[in-house]
């Protein structure tokens, strides 16, 4: 199975309006509620193109029971998160229908305590070495973690033997990538927050040279950036597509993992993590991808650059 960690856990909000107007009231037409979480998105995606997959964090107070009486309607995404005594964060996107813009409000999330996040590494150390294939860290920390939880996390993963793809940013992402882990995925913001570059090649080779095994940009609507050990890579979607563009980095993360655990190469990988990330652009709410658009995407993502001599 594939393991995904989401420390922050949130209830998932998206209001659809006709036009978003600062200053102004609004009817919203359609209203959404799902379980969310960067790791949570890749889990559900995960368990869609058919892998067994595993979902751990914190959960707690009304907002995080009903998080898991929705996690347990989706299928194939068996629930392990941890009980919090802190109540679990929402984020809330605003989806502006006359332009495809998102407008996006998250919450900071619940405060863990010392024991908590002690009971939560036994029971991530169990999911380890019972049986995970990959893992993937993902999204921020809520308060009361130690800002070097994920360098922590990491370094349990490759203790197990298990490959680990952190997906942070900040501080959390400065410290986790010096733990070494195989991958993680940046978008160029926070991999220009990282390296202090903002041209993503060699910005990309630099965060490979804090540690990371294999370093995976996010570029929008241009793809993504592949620079590991045996070569580097472009890949990006036939065209633009609009719509709202909310998880459509764990898509690629759960492309990513899903093809990692199947022994694809990296242009393999690659090609799924976009097709993945473009059809989810398309549909409604993150954690969801149109299965129509992925394989026409699939079909004729263009993949460029060579391995390393």
């Amino acid at each position: 199975m594939i393991l995904t960690v989401t420390l922050n856990t949130a209830l998932d909000v998206t209001y659809r309006v006709p036009r978003l107007l600062a200053h102004a009231s609004h009817r919203v037409t359609e209203v959404t509620e799902r379980p969310g979480g960067k790791g949570l998105n890749v889990a559900r995606v995960l368990a869609a193109i058919g892998h067994e997959v595993t979902a751990t964090g914190f959960a707690g107070g009304p907002t995080g029971h009903l998080v898991r009486e929705l996690l347990a309607s989706s299928p194939g995404v068996r629930d392990e998160l941890v009980p919090c005594t802190g109540t679990t964060r929402r984020t809330l996107a605003v989806v502006d229908e006359a332009s495809g813009d998102t407008t996006q409000f998250n919450e900071p999330g619940p405060l863990i305590s010392a024991a908590e996040w002690s009971g939560f590494l036994s029971r991530y150390e169990a999911l380890l070495t019972g049986g995970a294939r990959a893992v993937a860290l993902c999204g921020s920390l809520p308060p009361g973690v130690p800002v070097g939880a994920y360098a922590t996390l990491v370094r349990a993963a490759r203790a197990a033997g298990v490959p680990v793809l952190l997906d942070t940013s900040g501080e959390a992402l400065r410290r986790g990538v010096a733990a070494r882990p195989d991958v993680i995925k940046p978008n160029a913001a926070e991999l220009a927050e990282l390296t202090g570059s903002r041209d993503p090649l060699p910005a990309t080779r630099d965060a490979r040279r804090r540690g990371a095994h294999a370093v995976v940009t996010s570029l929008g609507p241009a793809g993504l950036l592949a620079a590991t050990a045996l070569g580097t890579w472009r890949a990006a979607p036939p065209r633009t597509l609009t719509g709202n563009p909310t998880g459509a980095g764990d898509s690629a993360v759960a492309g990513l993992l899903s093809a990692l655990t199947e022994g694809l190469d990296w242009p393999a990988r690659l090609t799924r993590a976009v097709a993945l990330s473009a059809a989810t652009v398309i549909s409604p709410v993150a954690g969801e991808f149109d299965p129509t658009v992925y394989e026409e995407v699939r079909g004729s993502v263009a993949v460029t650059g060579s391995e390393s001599p």
